[in-house]
């Protein structure tokens, strides 16, 4: 099982600045539709369809993680879309529906995710420790860390989701 270690901040403004600056150089953009197949203490299943916003291409993924705060451990896979069909036909649940920036800032790899049925968008930094996690200095305009807040996190936001479907 790989481990996933990353922070998670609330963004307070889309970086458009940055971006313009070509501080921030956008790598991709996409659309996921996220659903929870089975949410249990600390682990959960879900699926993704994400549509690449630059090509149109679709691909569908199957994701278990273990785990609470900044390290989890993560099984991601790739599935067909008949089989994400069935499981999203079989749990037929309201989609966490988010489009997703992914950049290069100073030589750090960022996913901006905004979402869709929410007034939210965090942004997200991956480390291949967690003492490279602990050390890292956010600057300013990445926002509050919310890398620990349970309310942010995508299971917890999904859950809400379906109280309003």
């Amino acid at each position: 099982m790989a481990l996933e270690i990353e922070r998670k901040f609330l963004l307070p403004e889309y970086p458009e600045r940055l971006i313009k600056a070509g501080e921030l150089k956008i790598l991709t953009r996409q659309t996921m539709d996220q659903t929870y197949l089975a949410i249990d203490g600390a682990q959960e299943l879900r699926v993704r369809k994400i549509t690449d916003l630059d090509t149109g291409k679709i691909t569908y993924t199957h994701t278990f993680k273990d785990g609470k705060g900044i390290s989890r451990e993560e099984v991601e896979y790739s599935i067909s879309a008949g089989l994400y069909n069935q499981m999203i036909e079989a749990v037929r649940a309201i989609p966490l529906i988010k489009t997703r920036l992914t950049g290069n800032w100073n030589g750090t790899i960022v996913e901006i995710d905004v979402y869709t049925q929410l007034e939210l968008a965090v942004l997200e930094v991956e480390f291949d420790s967690l003492e490279e996690a602990e050390s890292f200095q956010a600057p300013a305009w990445f926002g509050k860390d919310v890398s620990v807040e349970r309310q942010y996190s995508n299971k917890t936001v999904w859950k809400e989701l379906q109280g309003k479907g």
